[in-house]
């Protein structure tokens, strides 16, 4: 809506006939110079005209915001409109169409209002007639980059995007569509089928899929990292991290050899390729938004076969960063604004209720394939290069130490043993690489490894697995922490005066000096009055770094949403039950999150009807679709991944297949790491001044959520209609699972007051037809878990419910306000009363459950004829009349009470129902 609005708005303005304003004074430049066949008059005179050369800038202006675009285009050139989103500020930049091998780009550095836009548009349309006028205005969202193949450059356009979270007031979007564009009018190409082979290679990488961006927020980089500045620099010359923008060679192909200058950072939009996802939680009144953010790394990129290991710069293949933050949306942007007047006036606050968490996952880093010539569902693995000394290794562990800090937790999930051996070879490598790096590390540096065979441990059913990822990921939450913009509640304090709630799984691996900044040198809880900050992180991996990855990330995720609504003040302990509508949701966005970092491995189209959830085991999943999926794995590895990988490798700029360019370098043997690295890379009193800093100068941007001339209904508002748990108990269940088992009673979906005024961190006790323990089971299930059932049957082939939760009302006094209106809120009955009652409600399930056909044929006579002799109508009794009916019609009652006409007779409902 707002799109067609911003249109007609700017056509109006042009077809107005505005007069232009007075000249502009001598020497300001104009994107109609320079030989250009502009009218003889000169544009009008921005407003607040920006020059590059001037170190003093206005911090309003260059913190302005455009987010809609339009472009004009005729033989000779592109006009670009830039906006705002209240179209008060607009910018242009001009492309050259008349030459084909170099890129020509002219950019303004003026701002111009709407009547100032209006006047130049009508001034280049009057000035551009030989080459037929500006043309035809379209609407696009932003250009993703340039490229070239042959002859001549293409421009890549956001044509359609929607959006997918919205985080302290800036929206995140998600690419719905892009279209290439070629830049020159009279495109000659000496090599057309070399060029639509590559055109037709490059859109093989569908734009249109896991593809995000935002205009306002660095999506590329933290939140931590955003509001408290950078720690290192780890981003180069860009304002965003050039390591998970996809877009990056476009962005910089077509300026990295010309002399004039790049574009600006408002003109072209860096993509990520990954996941964005988010949800809400409410909460008796309160409102907490879940945003969960997976970027992929573009170094080391490629298909599932072909990209295994590391290369010889330290990259690692599928890297993954997955970022959790869950706020409190108190306040729309990332503060609290200016109260008081005058003297007592108090500046911008830091808003305390951001919280975020950042996992990694990545392939193991040695040198190791699988070649798929061979016709095997799984290629075997060989170790390629045999490095004594971990070249590779460890450039990427002190890669992690410059980006992360320390401490590095290293959970490793292979298999360790196997009838042929396979993973158990990378086991045996990746071991004795963090052996022989961890050797020369400082001690309280050294990095924690955690190797653990997850797929025998739920096979042989020796470890509840669900418990033991629970206690690494305590363990590593507590190494590392995680980010809070804020001090946490006061209430707190005064909780651990009583109880040590801070160190819930003790870890030899803190020791005094190297605690947490929520942990005191004892180990006790203190009141945390400051902000606090992850340094380190946790490194997950498997195989494919697909399915028992995101089994463990979505429980290190759960563990760290417990610590991040505690520090919020919204749970009073950590601990998270996992049958509860807030952990269901949180499963919900990891399996979404896993669906698309396994579709990564096929950047290419896909048709919509494929299968999905290829790791998440439901109760509905059985084995002959284990089957199908592992050969529609096969059929796309073999025969799929080369044309995907040659149009990953075009998308992303690379030249060269060969894993090894070079002989490795390194600096020493034993000195294999740097040591500004192993510093703390967030250090307390820097941040805090990077986020007091960050709300005084670099906040306004939150202004793009507010558009008081635009109508907007509330169903349309992104806040109000996305995802939420008040959504779950009632949500409508899917065509998959309507297709794997028939709705008996829609019911069953509808929210109820009892829904929506329950605590998202209550468990629910499990029911059989109910959806969400469905989802619950299937989460457990499909991450190893043993889940005790309370399914037992009473007697006979009846099928009972499971018994239901028992409220816990601790000893208090039976007399006291507070026991009876326990017990009034949670009623409870005793064991001889339940049993009663499911034998009430059990007695008829063995009919219900048989066929038709299994009753005798003598009792469906008499009951046919019991019917029929209460309907008035009189049939043909047999000579021996059923004790049963004679007994009921003896019993009955037959004539009112008042003596008027007899009752007639009916069947005997007491035997057939």
């Amino acid at each position: 809506m707002s799109h067609c609005l911003f249109h007609l708005t700017v056509s109006r303005s042009v077809d107005s006939g505005v007069a232009p304003d007075p000249p502009a004074p001598q020497g300001q430049p104009s994107p109609e110079q320079n030989g250009s066949p502009a009218a003889s008059r000169s544009p009008p005179p921005p407003t607040n005209r920006t020059q590059a050369s001037n170190p003093k800038l206005n911090p309003q202006q260059t913190h302005s915001v455009f987010n809609k675009f339009i472009l004009y285009e005729n033989r000779g050139r592109f006009y670009i409109i830039a906006s705002n989103t209240s179209d008060s500020r607009h910018r242009i930049v001009k492309i050259d169409r008349t030459i084909q091998d170099e890129l020509i780009v002219v950019e303004d550095e003026a701002e111009y209002t709407g009547k100032q836009m209006s006047a130049m548009l009508k001034m280049l349309d009057d000035g551009n007639k030989p080459y037929g006028g500006l043309g035809k205005a379209k609407v696009f969202f932003g250009i993703a980059g340039f490229i070239r193949f042959t002859a001549g450059w293409y421009m890549i356009l956001i044509t359609k995007r929607s959006v997918v979270a919205l985080l302290g007031g800036h929206y995140l979007y998600h690419c719905e569509n892009a279209e290439v564009v070629p830049i020159s009018f009279n495109h000659k190409i000496e090599k057309a089928a070399e060029e639509q082979r590559l055109m037709n290679i490059f859109k093989q990488v569908d734009m249109s899929k896991n593809f995000y961006f935002s205009y306002t927020y660095d999506l590329t980089s933290t939140l931590q990292h955003n509001l408290t500045g950078p720690a290192r620099p780890v981003q180069g010359d860009y304002p965003f991290n050039d390591r998970f923008a996809w877009n990056f060679h476009l962005m910089s192909a077509a300026f990295s050899k010309s002399e004039r200058p790049p574009l600006k950072a408002h003109w072209l939009v860096p993509l990520i390729h990954g996941h964005v996802d988010q949800a809400k939680l409410t909460v008796l009144g309160r409102v907490v938004f879940i945003t969960l953010i997976a970027r992929r790394s573009r170094h080391f990129a490629g298909a599932r076969y072909l990209k295994r290991g590391v290369n010889d710069e330290g990259n690692v293949a599928n890297e993954v960063e997955t970022e959790q933050i869950v706020s409190e949306a108190l306040t729309t942007p990332f503060y609290y604004p200016c109260r008081g007047t005058g003297n007592n006036r108090q500046e911008r606050r830091p808003s305390p209720n951001y919280t975020g968490y950042v996992q990694y996952r990545g392939s193991i880093p040695v040198y190791w394939t699988q070649e798929t010539n061979a016709m095997v569902p799984k290629p075997p693995i060989e170790i390629s290069v045999v490095d004594p000394f971990y070249t590779a290794a460890s450039k990427h562990f002190d890669d992690l130490f410059k980006r992360y800090g320390t401490p590095i937790t290293i959970l490793n999930l292979i298999k360790r043993r196997e009838p042929v051996p396979r993973e158990s070879k990378l086991l045996e490598e990746y071991t004795q690489c963090v052996k022989y790096l961890n050797q020369f590390l400082p001690r309280d540096k050294k990095m924690v490894y955690r190797a653990w065979d997850m797929s025998r441990a739920y096979k042989e059913k020796t470890q509840d697995v669900i418990s033991y990822l629970e206690d690494i990921a305590e363990e590593s939450i507590q190494l590392t922490g995680f980010f809070h913009s804020g001090a946490e509640p006061y209430s707190h304090y005064t909780q651990t005066k009583t109880e040590s709630v801070s160190l819930i799984f003790p870890s030899p691996y803190i020791t005094p000096g190297t605690e947490p900044s929520y942990l005191s040198s004892d180990g006790e809880g203190q009141w945390r009055s400051t902000i606090s900050l992850q340094n380190g992180i946790c490194r997950t991996n498997c195989v494919d770094c697909l399915d028992r990855t995101n089994a463990a990330q979505f429980v290190f995720g759960k563990r760290a949403l417990g610590h991040q609504l505690y520090a919020l003040g919204v749970v009073e302990s950590p601990n998270l039950a996992f049958d509860s509508d807030a952990v269901n949701m949180l499963t919900e966005m990891y399996h979404d999150h896993g669906d698309s970092e396994f579709f990564s491995f096929q950047l290419s189209k896909r048709p919509s009807t494929k299968i999905t959830r290829s790791y998440r085991v439901t109760v509905h999943w059985n084995h002959s679709r284990d089957i199908i999926e592992n050969v529609r794995r096969f059929y796309t590895n073999a025969l799929l991944d080369a044309d995907k990988q040659t149009a990953i490798n075009l998308f992303l700029g690379i030249q060269s297949e060969r894993t090894i360019t070079k002989p490795p370098v390194r600096g020493g043997y034993r000195q294999w790491f740097h040591d500004e690295n192993l510093t703390q890379a967030y250090t307390l009193d820097e941040c805090d001044d990077g986020l007091c800093d960050f709300v005084k100068n670099k906040g306004d941007f939150w202004i793009e959520y507010y558009r008081p001339l635009l109508f907007t209904s509330l169903g349309k508002h992104f806040a109000y209609s996305m995802n939420s748990t008040l959504k779950l108990p009632g949500y409508a269940p899917s065509s998959f699972d309507r297709a794997k088992e028939p709705i008996v009673d829609e019911a069953l979906f509808r929210k109820t007051v009892k829904d929506i005024n329950q605590s998202p961190f209550e468990p629910h006790s499990y029911r059989s037809n109910d959806p969400q323990s469905r989802v619950v089971q299937g989460v457990r299930r499909w991450i190893g878990s043993q889940v005790s059932s309370g399914n037992k049957k009473t007697s006979g082939k009846s099928t009972s419910r499971p018994d239901p939760k028992k409220p816990q009302v601790s000893a208090i006094d039976k007399h006291s306000t507070q026991y009876l209106a326990t017990r009034n809120l949670s009623p409870s009955v005793s064991v001889d009363e339940e049993a009663e009652y499911q034998g009430y409600i059990d007695q008829c399930q063995e009919m219900l459950d048989a066929p038709l056909t299994q009753g005798e044929r003598k009792d469906l006579e008499i009951y046919h004829m019991a019917i029929e002799t209460g309907l008035g109508a009189a049939p043909d009794w047999p000579d021996r009349i059923p004790t049963e009916f004679v007994t009921y019609v003896d019993r009955g009652l037959t004539v009112h009470l008042d003596n008027k006409d007899p009752i007639p007779v009916t069947f005997n409902y007491e035997k057939w129902v």
